[in-house]
């Protein structure tokens, strides 16, 4: 069977839909000995997504996203002869001549129109047709599948729930020194809590920000919160309300970083705060369990069902509940011990292989 995988965001951008797709596609070369894919890759992408004699790298001249690529990329991908092609990045080419698969991570998009600029909504207005010409749907967990059937009325047979996973590059590291490196690579002075996302409005960072400030000015703890991720869209109110919560000091925006710092960031910092409006999945606090790091999160969508009982749960629109799980999980022993043992164990429940075997099997049940 010949699959085709549109892998064209990973030149543009690493986040969470590229890490999917990268995750994807090194199981798919562990676990399938029997089919040829071909990976659509930009023109401008340097290198190959992995040395492997059965993935064949395609570069099309179609960038992700372009306003154009439903005239331009069928015409790129027809002579390829595929079986089925696989579009992790929501929208596939509406008239190709093989099976469709589409990944939907989330619906934030239908839920939340008014934090998309312009070009995003144009991009996603798209989602009924994709849907409708789509042959099957992956969702990335229970309550994006319950979102897609509701919102948009979709079939449920139609959809196939398919758990994401931490990469095997996240885990506890070992190195009395790791705190020190942390320190002098990204200048930060005292133990910290950890944010990790594009900074965008459903990431409810200015919440976050308020939630902080509350906790400084109730419990004087010495602490700093790190910011891990590049800009969004939207995000100028963020660094507007760090200069009138006075927060210059005790925050740390350190930018896109790289897959190694990422896990040096998760393994020193003291928990991570993810407390996002909405999430479709929510890779980030698997990963960070993984690492042995305690997570809090929001209580909406799909990061109850990802954390389970692993994690503190609150309210994205309450500070003051951020901020006083802020100060349990520096200050209550037992608690952070608890959340750290069973962050383990639930972050080994979700396997990449066993993502890739399902897909596979989606794969080839269409074919």
């Amino acid at each position: 069977m010949h699959i085709g995988i549109d892998a064209r965001l990973l030149h543009y951008r690493q986040a969470g839909i590229s890490r999917y797709t990268l995750q994807l596609v090194r199981a798919l070369a562990r676990i399938d000995s029997d089919d040829h894919y071909t990976l659509l890759q930009s023109i401008r992408a340097r290198y190959p997504i992995i040395k492997d004699e059965r993935f064949t790298h395609r570069k099309v001249l179609t960038p992700a996203h372009h306003r154009l690529e439903q005239l331009t990329l069928p015409l790129e991908i027809s002579p390829l002869k595929l079986d089925v092609l696989h579009s992790p990045d929501f929208i596939p080419p509406f008239r190709v001549n093989c099976r469709s698969v589409i990944t939907i991570h989330d619906l934030n998009f239908l839920l939340f129109p008014h934090f998309l600029t312009k070009d995003a909504a144009r991009y996603y207005g798209q989602i009924d047709e994709a849907v409708r010409h789509s042959d099957a749907i992956i969702a990335v967990s229970k309550a994006t599948k319950a979102d897609i059937i509701r919102l948009l009325g979709v079939p449920e047979t139609k959809i196939r729930v398919i758990y994401e996973a931490a990469s095997p590059t996240f885990r506890k590291l070992h190195d009395p020194s790791l705190e020190q490196q942390v320190r002098r690579r990204f200048g930060v002075r005292s133990d910290y809590l950890l944010f990790v996302s594009t900074i965008e409005p459903r990431k409810n960072v200015p919440t976050l920000l308020r939630a902080f400030r509350q906790f400084l000015d109730d419990y004087q703890l010495d602490i700093q919160l790190v910011l891990a991720g590049q800009k969004g869209w939207l995000f100028e109110e963020v660094f507007e309300l760090v200069t009138e919560l006075d927060l210059e000091d005790h925050t740390i925006f350190v930018g896109r970083v790289s897959s190694e710092e990422l896990l040096w960031l998760y393994n020193a910092a003291k928990a991570l705060v993810a407390p996002s409006i909405y999430e479709g999945f929510g890779l980030t606090p698997l990963e960070a369990m993984a690492c042995g790091t305690p997570v809090i999160v929001a209580n909406t969508s799909s990061l109850p069902e990802v954390v389970g009982d692993a994690g503190m749960k609150v309210d994205p629109y309450k500070a003051d509940e951020i901020a006083v799980a802020m100060w349990r999980i520096l200050t209550d022993s037992e608690l952070r011990e608890s959340l750290i043992e069973k962050g383990f164990k639930r972050s080994a429940h979700f396997s990449w292989d066993r993502a890739a075997q399902e897909t596979l099997d989606l794969y080839h049940r269409l074919a």
